[in-house]
This record gives structure tokens, sequence and C-alpha cells, in this order.
């Protein structure tokens, strides 16, 4: 779903609640079909989303699946520009619990208005004993995630051994299978 529907002709903006204000995601929320294991510990994972020049960007938003984060220690948010360039993160969430099919909404440390229309990254990030499921899809195997499908990577991890702060580039990504749900507002 984009920010850029028709509101008066378009289904995914009655099942985005009708919003009044920017909202876009990566996946329509109908075509999630799989509570994937997008997430390593201490490992980032990013997603593309496509944003256009004027839009502004507050918050990002994952939903966990059927398991929760079991006794997590760092986990955030953060938004990388077209070059994998760290734009705005948010505040690590440190011990904070995120049971099972919750989302969670975390706003960036600074809003980021986009000055160039482009694919841009949302990363996770998740430092726990056992990192939780997120709700997606998943493309059967990680080569479909690549430019089999699409010239951009849809899904990708990269860094190691992360913890409170998002890396300053998205450095040596490797694509995986598995496309969490984003959503910015």
């Amino acid at each position: 779903m984009t920010s850029r529907y028709d509101q008066t002709t378009n289904p995914d903006w009655l099942l985005d609640g009708s919003p009044s204000a920017f909202r876009t995601s990566n996946l329509r929320p109908l075509d999630c079909t799989s509570d994937t294991a997008a997430l390593t510990t201490a490992v980032m994972t990013s997603v593309a989303i496509p944003l256009n020049v004027g839009e502004k960007v507050t918050n990002i938003s994952f939903k966990s699946g059927a398991t929760a984060a079991d006794t997590p220690l760092n986990w955030w948010f953060a938004l990388y520009s077209p070059a994998g360039a760290l734009l705005a993160q948010s505040a690590d969430q440190t011990t904070t619990a995120w049971a099972a099919d919750t989302l969670k909404t975390l706003a960036l440390a600074t809003a980021q208005d986009i000055t160039a229309t482009g694919v841009y990254y949302a990363a996770i990030h998740v430092k726990a004993t056992a990192t939780p499921t997120l709700i997606g899809r998943t493309l059967g195997r990680a080569g479909a995630a690549a430019a089999i499908l699409s010239s951009k990577i849809l899904a990708q991890t990269s860094g190691s051994a992360l913890t409170a702060t998002a890396p300053a580039t998205i450095t040596a990504p490797t694509a995986i299978a598995a496309v969490p749900l984003c959503i910015l507002t």
C-alpha cells in the first residue's frame, strides 16, 4: 500500500483504516501470508520501501508474529537512504518486552523529509535470547528477494554483533527470502 492511493476508489485505503495522513508500506496486509523468521539476534534486517519526494517519515512499524521476543537486550528501527546511508534511528528499546502478535511503532529520533524519490530501506534490529517472528511474506528462497523479481533487494540482512546503535551504512547485505511487513507513517 502506498500513501498515493485514490481514496475514493482504492480498497487498500479502506483496509488501511482510511488514513488521513501519510502512510505507506512495503506489502499489502492481505499479501502477508507468513509468520517469518526474518530476524537473527544482533543482525539488522532491512526491507525495500519506495518513497516519493515531499513525503515525511516520522514512525516505523513492524508486527510480531506467533513468537515474542525472549529476553530482549536491544532493539530499534531505522531508516536508510537508497544508497544505504543511515538517515535516522529510533531510540533503543533495551529490555522492553515485545509480545507475540503485536504491532510496534517507534518514532525516529528525527522525522525525515524525503527530498528524492527512490527505494529506501526500513530496518529492524533485535538482540535477544530469541528474536520475535514477524508478519510478512516468504518468497521461497533468498535469490527471489534479490535481482530475480526486482532490480532492488526486497529484504536483506547486514551487520553483526549490533547493540544499541544502527550502523552508519548498510554494508555487505545478504538477500533473504523472508520479507517482513513494514509500515511508515
